[in-house]
Formats: C-alpha cells, sequence, structure tokens
C-alpha cells in the first residue's frame, strides 16, 4: 500500500505552441492559433490562467517561426497602459495588466517541430530533475471544473506520471491517444482515479484498449526525458509523447506509476473551428456582461433557422 511521501512542490508548466495552426488558415497565416479570442481572451492566456490557479506559476512555451505575438501579450504594452490610464479607462487597464502578471513566462524554440515529444524534450533544460505539467492549448477547460489540483494529490501519493482522461464514445477513439487502465486499490479514497498500464496513439476501434483517451493535461516525471531521446518517430513521423509515456507505465520503476484521473467537467475543444466556435458561444452565453443579451439574440437567430 502506497504511503504520502514528501515530493517537492510542483512550479513548472510546458505549453507546447510551436505548430502552424494550419486548420484555422488564412487566419493563421500571420498570427499564432493560440492568439485566436475565445470571446475577448486569446485562447492561451485560458491555458496560463488554469495553470497560475493550480499555484503552478514558472511557465515556459516552446514556440517556433510567426509566434511572436504570445511573447508580446504576456508582456507589458507601456504605451498602452499610459493611453488607457490618461483615458481613466482603468478596467481596460486592468485586463490588460492581468495578462503580464499571471506567471513568470519563458520562451524555447523549437526549431524543427517534430511532434509533441519533441516539443516536451525542448524544455529539458528548463524543467531539469523536477516533476512538471504539459497543457495543451487546444483542451480548455472550465475554471469551475479544475482537474489539475486532483492531478497533483495523486503525484503527491503515488508519485509517478499522472495524466487526465475522460471517456469518449468508442467510434471517436481514434482522434485520440487512448489508456489500457486497471482499477486501483479503493482504500485509498480516490474517486475517479486509475492506473494506466499502457498508451496507444490514435488506434484504430478495433486495437484501442480503451474508451479513455488522454486529455491534453499531464503531469510528468524528468524521467520522461531520457525515453524521449531514445524514442523513434511514431505516427506521423513524429515522436509521440504517448510513446514515451506506455515505456514509463510498462516499467513502473525509475520513474513511478502512470496513473490517471478521469475528467467529467465542462472542457471545450478549440483545435478545430467547430469547437472554436462551441467554446466561443458557450462561454460568450456565461457572462454576466454579455450572457443575457446574447443568449437572447441566440434564441431568435436559432428560431429563424
Amino acid at each position: 500500500m502506497s504511503t504520502i511521501e514528501k515530493r517537492p512542490p510542483l512550479s513548472k508548466v510546458v505549453i507546447p505552441a510551436a505548430g502552424m495552426g494550419t486548420r484555422f488558415l488564412p487566419a493563421t497565416k500571420a498570427m499564432p492559433k493560440e492568439m485566436l479570442p475565445v470571446v475577448d481572451k486569446p485562447a492561451i492566456q485560458y491555458v496560463v490562467e488554469e495553470a497560475t490557479a493550480a499555484g503552478l506559476h514558472e511557465v515556459v512555451m516552446i514556440t517556433g517561426r510567426n509566434k511572436r505575438a504570445l511573447e508580446d501579450h504576456f508582456d507589458r504594452a507601456s504605451e498602452l497602459e499610459t493611453l488607457l490610464e490618461e483615458k481613466g479607462n482603468f478596467a481596460l487597464l486592468d485586463s490588460v495588466r492581468e495578462s503580464t502578471e499571471l506567471a513568470h513566462m519563458h520562451y524555447v524554440r523549437q526549431a524543427h517541430p517534430r511532434g509533441l515529444g519533441d516539443a516536451v524534450l525542448t524544455a529539458e533544460t528548463f524543467v531539469g530533475d523536477e516533476a512538471f505539467v504539459v497543457l495543451l492549448g487546444d483542451d480548455l477547460i472550465d475554471e469551475r471544473d479544475p482537474i489539475l489540483p486532483t492531478m497533483i494529490k495523486v503525484h503527491e501519493q503515488f508519485g509517478g506520471c499522472v495524466l487526465a482522461l475522460m471517456e469518449v464514445l468508442p467510434e471517436e477513439i481514434s482522434h485520440y491517444g487512448a489508456a489500457a487502465i486497471a482499477p486501483i486499490d479503493s482504500s485509498f479514497g480516490l474517486d475517479g482515479v486509475i492506473r494506466i498500464t499502457g498508451l496507444v496513439e490514435k488506434p484504430t476501434l478495433e486495437d484501442a484498449p480503451s474508451n479513455f483517451a488522454v486529455l491534453g493535461r499531464y503531469l510528468l516525471t524528468p524521467e520522461i526525458f531520457k525515453i524521449l531521446r531514445e524514442t523513434k518517430p511514431g505516427r506521423g513521423n513524429e515522436v509521440q509523447l504517448t510513446d514515451a509515456i506506455a515505456v514509463l507505465a510498462q516499467r513502473n520503476e525509475n520513474g513511478g506509476p502512470v496513473h490517471g484521473v478521469i475528467f467529467k467537467g465542462r472542457r471545450y475543444d478549440t483545435g478545430d473551428k467547430l469547437g472554436y466556435l462551441q467554446a466561443t458561444v458557450r462561454l460568450a452565453t456565461e457572462r454576466e456582461d454579455l450572457g443575457p443579451k446574447f443568449s437572447e439574440w441566440l434564441k431568435d437567430f436559432v428560431k429563424g433557422l
């Protein structure tokens, strides 16, 4: 039976953001996909806010060409701040400063995009020998349904890696990494937590070990870097992070076990156009300043279809 060990507190977050955003062309021809607004904040800011809400304030973004806007967004905009202050628009001034004050931001460029595993490996120098969290920007987790605190708690109890999982329809599993799972001792008192014994990246329905898909939230130990360096390109000729985590799951040593936390909350997929539009509508309707009028207009609009 596992006992809780005193583990160093987590502080570091890796956010891969080097992708070309081809699904959103031509909008992303000159603007990073991560900067597309969801209502009035860029999608990437929601992800950084999720990290800091869980107490993780050291953030490194893995970027690539044409991603300078990401750095500018989280940097000071002195001229804009001065203008807003002179006009007495303090509400907007606070919103502009909010992104600057969220976290300690760092940036590392991935010279040649070779997949998520390679992007994570790029952060090795920043991470060092600490456990860390990887957040993918395409998945926005509603702030009312946080998953990171539970993942951190599981890591504190068991050590090793922790992944967020969600149950999907069997016919949808080919779009995700799929987890082979096993129950854990119920005496630990952790609902929705399971052991992960294997991972398969985007399997066919017939080859899927389960219909539990890997969500874009990972808590990893530094042992993952050695494995990533030894991982050969897999699906799509890219270095797959799931392939490396699967090695740790099978070894169950030198990096600890791999556990999954089943997520049942509100999550918004901004990785494609339909999901992006759905996320924008859902979040807009729940805003106090926009929701009532927007919802009323939306109902009338739908009636006219």
